[in-house]
């Protein structure tokens, strides 16, 4: 183990990353016109690319889903997250207590709270994210819309206190969060919403779990949303 000598650069700490994910019932309503009976599967697939995704960054030490679903625990669980009850207080009360649970296990760590709706996400980018958060007390990047916000961090002995929702770039800047202007992470800002939002994230290239449902959806999205990648 190379060991850091007194007075030189720590070493960087690995990451907690909080995942919220909300009940099926809740999940991707305005998908529903595009997405008919495979709506909640689709809920499912993305959250799936998306932890699967941010598990396989380098700097990512574990990740934590916050839910009170059955059905995406049982399936995020299989992952290898770690699944904490949501208390049903909203999207922040939420975040909140997966860090919590977080801060349990590892008391000096940095933590993170990332939306459950990448289904693009590629860990080498998440990894260029927090890299740079891991300079900042407390940082952010911004969606695709620069509106809201997709990742939330605090280095170790920060609190932790997100602003998901809504205007949430804004409301993360008036709260001190320092927003991560970065090149090159186009897939950790495209949050999915809505059919266009889809179209844009199969466009960077969607994970499997993802793929596989949209070529389950009607024929002829299917065929106009779905591209191979090279």
């Amino acid at each position: 183990m190379r060991r850091t000598e007194p007075g030189g650069p720590r070493p960087r700490q690995r990451w907690t990353i909080v995942v919220p994910v909300k009940t099926l019932i809740a999940a991707k309503t305005r998908l529903a016109d595009a997405a008919g009976p495979h709506r909640a599967a689709l809920a499912v697939a993305i959250a799936g690319d998306t932890v699967a995704a941010a598990l396989a960054c380098p700097a990512v030490a574990r990740v934590v889903v916050v839910t009170g679903d059955p059905v995406p625990a049982e399936a995020l669980a299989a992952l290898g997250a770690l699944v904490v009850p949501d208390p049903l207080a909203g999207l922040n009360a939420a975040l909140r207590a997966g860090a919590a649970h977080a801060l349990r296990l590892v008391p000096d760590g940095p933590v993170a709270a990332l939306q459950a709706d990448l289904p693009a996400l590629r860990p080498a980018e998440l990894g260029v994210a927090l890299a740079a958060a891991g300079d900042l007390d407390a940082s952010f990047v911004p969606d695709a819309a620069e509106v809201g916000t997709t990742f939330y961090g605090v280095r170790a002995g920060v609190p932790f206190r997100p602003g998901f929702g809504g205007e949430s770039r804004a409301r993360h800047l008036a709260g001190g969060a320092k927003e991560l202007a970065l090149d090159g992470i186009p897939s950790l800002r495209r949050d999915v919403d809505t059919p266009a939002d889809l179209r844009e994230a199969i466009t960077l290239g969607v994970g499997p779990r993802t793929r596989a449902v949209v070529q389950a959806m009607r024929p002829w999205q299917g065929r106009a949303w779905v591209e191979e990648r090279e």
